[in-house]
């Protein structure tokens, strides 16, 4: 039987039984975007790869097995050139009448520093092992395997358990990946451009067929790194941490007098946790902060009244900025160099 080539429907019909409204399909391309999935046609937006593959079509029609053509680039694909200039040659006449040729001056490429090593080394990430179904959990027949690009349907347990060619999976182990117009897989190096090429991408790991899973299920929290920024004012320093679904429940923010702590937990399971030794003395009592949609913002109460030069005491800040004078390190707000005992420039002064 033929199989029909409309995007979200991709089913097998007989032609006596196909008519104008048997076809459910979404006429338009696909969207990622900021990590929502979506069709253009239609206004549902969903965050996994499984649920935008079950968004339901929104055009009713007719099936087909013809593949539309291509849509015509309107780009015009142009020839790099190059052109290749040559310094102009002069002649040098010494005392003698004696012409002298050079080939004009000489350029010295500019070197640039080596990038100096992060201090902090990531380990590799260990490959997670696949979960496996448990086998004393019954099946229903036509059950469809929740292993990626697979789409393989549970017929009974010698069919699709045992040691045939039926029961073997081939999947894909990694997460979509759309990119500047590639798509492919992040467990394999092959990238296509259309998305039908994407769906059939032949996954790149053997294994066992995930029909219903494991009875006891295990979730694993993953460690993240968030982004931070920071500003400062006359009195206070004002720091964000960029994570979006925060469990403001299960997250923890800890001030003391010369450090802050940190535990961010997500509702999708993620975790930051980071301790931030302080440039300066703070006012853990009259600090704050506040779970914002995509980030959270700590405001730190400043302890003395100079300017912090960096947030945290482990950086090599630099030079400082100031508040109210012009020069170096000095007082908050002052019109002349007023030093907290504190201060880093204080033992200059004695």
């Amino acid at each position: 039987m033929p199989i029909c080539v409309h995007k979200g429907c991709e089913k097998t019909y007989e032609e006596k039984d196909n008519h104008e409204t048997a076809c459910l399909y979404h006429p338009s391309a696909p969207i990622f975007h900021e990590g929502l999935k979506g069709w253009q046609c239609c206004s549902k937006r969903v965050t996994s790869f499984d649920e935008f593959l079950a968004i339901p079509g929104c055009t009713k029609g007719r099936h087909s097995n013809e593949v539309p053509p291509p849509p015509e680039s309107n780009e015009t694909s142009k020839e790099s050139e190059t052109v290749s200039s040559k310094p102009s040659i002069e002649p040098t006449i010494d005392k003698n009448g004696v012409e002298t040729y050079n080939s004009g001056p000489t350029y010295t490429p500019i070197q640039s520093k080596p990038t100096e090593p992060s201090q902090k080394v990531k380990p590799p990430p260990q490959e997670e092992k696949p979960e496996e179904d448990d086998l004393s959990i019954p099946v229903e027949p036509g059950t469809v395997c929740k292993r990626s690009s697979c789409n393989t349907a549970y017929v009974d347990d010698a069919t699709s358990r045992n040691e045939g060619p039926q029961a073997e999976c081939v999947y894909h182990s990694g997460t979509p990946i759309f990119h500047e117009g590639s798509k492919g897989w992040s467990c394999c190096s092959r990238k296509v451009l259309e998305f039908e090429e994407f769906l059939k991408i032949k996954g790149c790991k053997q294994g066992k067929h995930l029909f219903v899973g494991s009875s006891k299920k295990e979730k694993r929290e993953e460690i993240i790194e968030c982004r931070h920024d920071w500003y400062q004012t006359p009195s206070n320093v004002i720091m964000s941490v960029f994570c979006k679904k925060i469990d403001k429940e299960h997250s923890t923010i800890n001030f003391k007098e010369k450090e802050i702590c940190i535990d961010l937990r997500t509702a999708d399971n993620k975790r930051f946790k980071e301790d931030f030794p302080l440039y300066q003395y703070i006012e853990p009592e009259n600090s704050t902060y506040e779970f914002l949609t995509t980030k959270v913002e700590i405001k730190l109460k400043k302890a003395n009244g100079i300017s912090w030069p960096s947030l945290r005491a482990d950086e090599d800040f630099g030079t400082a900025t100031t508040f109210g004078v012009q020069g170096g390190n000095a007082t908050v707000g002052g019109k002349e160099y007023i030093l907290a005992s504190d201060s880093p420039l204080y033992a200059n002064q004695q």
